[in-house]
């Protein structure tokens, strides 16, 4: 039987979390140039719970042919606030890949950098607290079909393969730590499967804060807009309130506006509208503060595409992000003048038919 567990959305304390460390760098050491980088397949689904407390449930997600279990370890499941360990490793993993250095599954982490850079409180009961962490992140088993990398494949495996402390002070705090991931997680940085995220992300109170946060980036990306129903969203954020209560949390939320980089706005028929914040502005504004898009035929509304053709988008691209390949489309019609577009949907996949392959 599950222990009772909070609200993902009640959270004591309302607003974004302090700046532990405002001056330093997401890495201190290593790679400087690093920013926060998280995989797109846990972004789309819900692998971590958005509990307070101990989770023991077992989780059951299907969504468009991805079928997916977790399954928690005596120690409940991975949080997602654990998940900033993993941010954290694909961000090693990518900027040691753009830097053209050899990279592998094990990583040795410096504990200390490691709390600094997810603005986590370097005090001892912060140690105690990650270790826990990894611990959670080990136990939690995932069973899915998910394709990562352009391999589907249904196995169960760890969030992370394995952990140890390397070495530790006389007053028990890790000094470091050895972190092995799993081959799953492993491809999709190999596959570049992976997003930035905004380093206010890591100064999001609320679990089911950082969870919207996640599918706005997924799904939003640098599109004008992303529209999604309450009930959908509530699925795909893996929230266990009720309907009603769910959706007096995304209310809260966009009273108080604390998402990084994206609006949140309700619209009838129970939809939430999201948008980004800096590219709809960008968008909206040519050079000298004027309208974009304004020709002899006024201004061209976004074309939208219908959700068949970005299935058939997907069968064309297997293993990429339609939805940034959608924006990448767009952003190539807005630099080309924002043409009238009489089949927006035939046009958008004879571009991606055309489209050169990474």
């Amino acid at each position: 039987m599950a222990t009772s567990i909070s609200l993902p959305g009640i959270f004591p304390g309302g607003g974004l979390l302090p700046e532990h460390h405002p001056t330093a760098d997401f890495f201190l050491c290593d790679f400087a140039g690093a920013v926060p980088k998280d995989d797109m397949g846990s972004m789309e689904h819900p692998l971590f719970s958005l509990a307070t407390r101990p989770d023991r449930r077992i989780l059951r997600y299907a969504h468009n042919g991805t079928e997916i279990e977790v399954v928690p370890s005596v120690k409940g499941l991975a949080t997602i606030h654990d998940k900033d360990i993993l941010i954290y490793c694909i961000s090693q993993l990518m900027a040691a890949i753009n830097a053209g250095q050899a990279v592998g599954r094990r990583l040795q982490l410096k504990a200390h950098d490691l709390l600094v850079a997810t603005n986590r409180e370097t005090s001892g009961d912060g140690y105690k607290r990650l270790r826990e962490a990894f611990e959670r992140l080990a136990g939690t088993r995932i069973t899915t079909n998910q394709v990562t990398g352009g391999v589907e494949t249904t196995s169960g495996f760890g969030l992370i393969e394995s952990w140890q402390i390397a070495r530790l002070t006389r007053g028990g705090r890790m000094i470091s730590v050895i972190v092995t991931l799993s081959e799953w997680l492993y491809r999709a940085v190999l596959s570049k499967s992976v997003l930035t995220l905004s380093r206010d992300y890591f100064r999001l109170r609320r679990p089911l804060e950082r969870r919207v946060y996640e599918l706005a980036r997924k799904h939003c990306g640098s599109q004008p807009e992303w529209r999604v129903s309450m009930e959908t969203l509530q699925k795909k954020s893996g929230s266990v309130s009720p309907l009603r209560v769910f959706r007096k949390m995304i209310r809260d939320m966009i009273a108080e506006g604390n998402l990084p980089d994206y609006l949140l706005a309700e619209e009838p028929g129970d939809v939430l509208r999201v948008t980004p914040k800096a590219e709809a502005l960008a968008r909206r504004r040519g050079p000298g503060g004027t309208k974009a898009g304004q020709g002899a035929g006024g201004p061209q509304p976004e074309p939208r595409l219908a959700p068949e053709t970005l299935d058939a988008a997907r069968a064309i691209a297997p293993g990429r992000d339609v939805y940034a390949l959608q924006a990448e489309w767009l952003a190539v019609w807005h630099a080309t003048g924002r043409a009238r577009l009489t089949a927006p949907d035939r046009a958008f996949l004879g571009w991606l038919r055309k489209r050169p392959s990474d």
